[in-house]
């Protein structure tokens, strides 16, 4: 479900794509690092199966066919948020830094834009990079993009109409930031408005160098131990002076974006289809991550994931990729019959976990009390949820918030299944016998499974859930995205899923968006409004410590308190089962897409879609 870096767009298939202020609070109640490891390696199940089909002499040309359900989020790169929404827009949307689409290294931090390695001060709170020569955008005349184009795109990521979604992410690391997007919020949602504002308003965090107007220079309110990772994040991606036409996320933006990328899009009918062409502008020589050997990328919008994998398995040239991943009884029967094109890699998330509606005024505010949601959490039987979404073998049981892959993870489970002792503790929270409402997708089989597996664990310790459906689209701007929704109590249970915007030391990119409770959306994640001053006490100092070791400790002392409170109900890191055509070469799964990069896969010449 995500952004990843990010939140994801739908739990459709095997897994959820991923993404996506008084709330909770708790009772008083209370680590050491965990390296994790780079996609391409087994998980905590130690299972792995990698089918990248990437022999041969690489070929150019044709029409990759790629099917699925669902959507973007926004086709604008400083706004997007889901990792759909981040696959395609890295097509024609450079980063200054991103991952490589190497085997066994997708999560390896490498420059995009960027000349080399920042330029970082002694005191570590000065950041200067450099952006290539001869990156240019499509436009009439070309031009070179320019670390003022840098400064535009992370000032557009505040805006007023449609905000990035992990602005907790860095809004406060960025010297002057915070007060310059506190400003933006009164300056209106209009095109005109937001460019205004975006013109006449200056931070000392983000400047272009005096000396060199391709050098961009970053200005830390404190040394932070993974800006570099944070610069890796679209967010951070250069913006044409163009888009100020459009407010940033709108329809209208989304027909007229721009590229420096091998791509650009030339057709768009939202929820249908998506059409990118070759940017001839764009150069291989100045691009290391994208080979845009394809000339057409073609996303069809409207095939539900079974469908779109029994089209694939047929090896013709309208079906090359699916987005939505594998539907997960597909998934085990393709693994146990050793198919040639199936991949299989982890995710590096939590995904999905049962949300609680924190501020939930039904059932007398039942939901409020953290004695009722660890008494839910001792209900829940992890393991039949994880069976619905395929077994263990693709699904590795996750009894925390941080996945043992993130530095800082430490394995412990506060909550194992217990039907009696959940009786009794809602019993003696004056909980039992009531009714609560579970927000779900029909179009995701997995999601109408655990539904229904909530449904049966709760009704053993006397608890009646109810199903609430909502399409894809809306289960987020309707009911997720929108504070105002769990306020009113228009959902009591949902289901969501995460993958962190950054790898290794990453915890903060679980804690600020998720579970950070002075953030709401859709400035944030925390869909469920938890709030707990002593966990954000633990995000606050973990994120200013300087010496590495002691950050993890506290990140471990977080995530002890996030589930000492209840905050969400974790349930899996996913393996993700992902397959491709027998024409399509060189498909490497990247984790922060949840898809291959499509900029870099090559098709047979004898059947390349047309």
């Amino acid at each position: 479900m995500r952004t990843r870096s990010r939140g994801v767009a739908a739990l459709s298939g095997l897994a959820a794509l991923a993404m996506v202020a008084t709330a909770c609070g708790g009772s008083s109640s209370g680590g050491g690092p965990n390296p994790g490891g780079s996609s391409g390696t087994p998980n905590a199940s130690g299972f792995t199966k990698i089918s990248t089909n990437s022999g041969g002499t690489p070929e150019k040309g044709g029409t990759l066919n790629v099917l699925g359900t669902g959507d973007v989020d926004y086709l604008d790169p400083n706004i997007t948020y889901y990792t759909l929404g981040q696959a395609m827009t890295r097509l024609f949307a450079r980063q200054l830094y991103s991952y490589a689409a190497k085997e066994g290294h997708q999560t390896d931090l490498v420059p995009d834009l960027a000349t080399g390695q920042p330029e970082i001060s002694s005191d570590g709170l000065t950041y200067k990079i450099t952006i290539r020569d001869g990156a240019k955008w499509n436009t009439s005349p070309a031009r070179q993009v320019t670390a003022e184009d840098a400064v535009r795109g992370l000032k557009s990521t505040c805006n007023p109409s449609q905000p990035f979604g992990g602005l907790p992410d860095f809004e406060n690391f960025i010297v002057g930031f915070k007060g310059f997007c506190d400003g933006f919020a009164k300056a209106g949602t209009t095109a005109g408005a937001i460019a205004k504002y975006m013109n006449a308003n200056d931070f000392d965090g983000a400047s272009v160098d005096p000396s060199n107007p391709q050098t961009v220079v970053y200005k830390l309110t404190q040394p932070v131990t993974f800006f570099p990772n944070l610069l890796a994040i679209s967010a951070f991606s250069p913006r044409a002076k163009e888009l100020e036409a459009y407010p940033p996320g709108s329809a209208e933006e989304a027909q007229h974006t721009v590229s420096d990328g091998p791509y650009q899009v030339t057709t768009y009918n939202p929820g249908k289809l998506l059409i990118l062409d070759r940017n001839n502008t764009w150069s291989h020589d100045v691009d290391p991550l994208r080979a845009g050997y394809v000339d057409t990328i073609k996303l069809t919008e409207t095939n539900d994931v079974e469908q779109a994998q029994k089209q694939l398995q047929t090896n013709t040239a309208s079906a090359d990729l699916a987005f939505n991943g594998v539907p997960a009884t597909d998934a085990v029967t393709l693994l146990n019959s050793n198919d040639p094109n199936i991949n299989v890699e982890s995710e590096i998330a939590s995904n999905p976990y049962v949300l609680f509606n924190c501020v939930d005024p039904n059932n007398n505010g039942a939901l409020k009390k953290v004695e009722v949601r660890q008494a839910l959490m001792y209900a829940l039987n992890r393991t039949n949820l994880i069976q619905d979404a395929g077994g263990p073998k693709l699904n590795v049981p996750l009894t925390h918030i941080l996945p043992p892959q993130i530095q800082g993870s430490k394995e412990f489970d506060n909550y194992p299944h217990d039907e009696a002792k959940a009786k009794q503790m809602l019993q003696a929270a004056g909980a039992d016998g009531m009714t609560l409402k579970f927000l779900y997708r029909p179009s995701s089989t997995t999601s109408t499974k655990m539904f229904q597996t909530v449904q049966a664990d709760l009704k053993k310790v006397g608890v009646t859930v109810k199903g609430l459906t909502a399409g894809d689209a809306p289960f987020y701007t309707k009911y997720l995205q929108n504070p105002s929704a769990a306020q009113r109590g228009e959902w009591d249970l949902s289901l969501a899923g995460w993958g962190p915007d950054w790898y290794g030391n990453a915890a903060l990119s679980f804690f600020s968006p998720l579970l950070d409770g002075r953030v709401k959306p859709p400035s944030s994640s925390d869909f469920g409004l938890f709030n707990d001053a002593q966990l954000n006490s633990l995000i606050d100092k973990a994120s200013a410590e300087k010496d590495l070791d002691t950050a993890l400790g506290l990140w471990g002392q977080a995530d002890q308190r996030a589930m000492d409170q209840a905050a969400f109900f974790p349930i899996s890191d996913p393996n993700e089962a992902y397959y491709h055509a027998s024409q399509v070469h060189n498909v490497i799964y990247m984790p922060q897409f949840q898809v291959a990069d499509y900029s870099n896969v090559w098709l047979d010449p004898n059947k390349n879609g047309g």
